[in-house]
This record gives C-alpha cells, structure tokens and sequence, in this order.
C-alpha cells in the first residue's frame, strides 16, 4: 500500500484508531576518500537489499549521537567525520513478520510513517565489523554505489551526497 508520508495524514489516521506511529531515524552515507576516488558503503541486509547505515533515535540522543551509535553499532567504525548537509526522505510501509509480531507485542503500531535524515560520513577505515542485522557489505565508487543501492530513495540519498561532495571544496 502507498501512502503519502505527511504528518497531518499521519494525524488522521491515529486520531480515527489506525495502528500508526511516526518514527525519525538517522543514517549515514559513508565514504573512503582515497586519492581522486571516492568509495561508499553498502550494508547487505538479510532481505536482500543494499541500503546505508540507518537507526532510530533514542531518548535523549542528537542526531549526531545517533549518527554515531549506528554507525559503530552496525559498522565497527568509529573513526568518523560528519559533514553538516543532511539529505531527507520519508517513506511508507506495513511491519510484516517478526518485525510485526515485536511491534503488537511490544504495543507499537504496525503502520509505520518514517523520516530518515541523512549525512555524509568520511572515514578512513577498511576494516568493517558487521552487526548481526547484516549479511554483507561492500565498498564501490560512486557509479556502481548508485547501481548496487536497492531503493530508488537510496539511490536519491546517494545523488544528493555525491553532488555536494562534488561541490565541497574541502574533502577531508
């Protein structure tokens, strides 16, 4: 099912009874600088998909104390810059298997409105420790990046990344 990703239709919908929550996730695209090339990472994830770092926000963290929790959560890597552009997305979709049943359980809802906000991330780490949310990962220039990305809102997340990396004149 589509549905627009707009907070006063969010609004309806939890007011007339609809198992609706809002949730904000922060995320990273990250990249290795090494000469004139530059290399992102892709996650693997176990449905199949290749997609960036992205988590919830906890209570009480930033976005920056986010960005960073995933990224050593999900990646190993800690040694991380971030620069202050941020790339937004929103999207739609309905829990379905274990996530569902945790949702119910837990009392969450299962129609899921979410908002991503996306930054880019330097690091100068090869060695990738993945979690146990991923299968795989990979590092690949910024045309087979854009290629190897499953969601046409990954691939944007990605355009939008590479064109202001492109104009930054300070790469790191």
């Amino acid at each position: 099912m589509r549905l627009p990703v707009y907070k006063p239709l969010y609004l309806f919908l939890k007011a007339i009874g609809f198992p609706v929550v809002w949730e904000v996730s922060i995320g990273a695209v990250i990249f290795k600088q090494e000469a004139e090339q530059r290399s992102y990472l892709l996650l693997h994830y176990p449905s199949g998909h290749f997609d960036f770092v992205k988590g919830h926000v906890e209570i009480g963290e930033t976005e920056e104390t986010t960005l960073r929790r995933e990224t050593e959560e999900e990646t190993g890597i800690t040694d991380i810059s971030i620069y202050p552009y941020r790339v937004s997305i929103r999207y739609f979709y309905i829990a379905k298997g274990a996530e569902r049943e945790k949702r119910l359980k837990s009392g969450h809802g299962i129609w899921i409105f979410k908002q991503v906000h996306f930054y880019p991330v330097i690091t100068k780490t090869d060695d990738v420790r993945i979690s146990h949310e991923h299968i795989g990962f990979i590092w690949l220039p910024y045309d087979k990046a854009v290629v190897k990305a499953t969601f046409d809102n990954a691939r944007r997340v990605l355009e939008k990344t590479e064109i202001f990396l492109r104009a930054a004149s300070d790469i790191r």
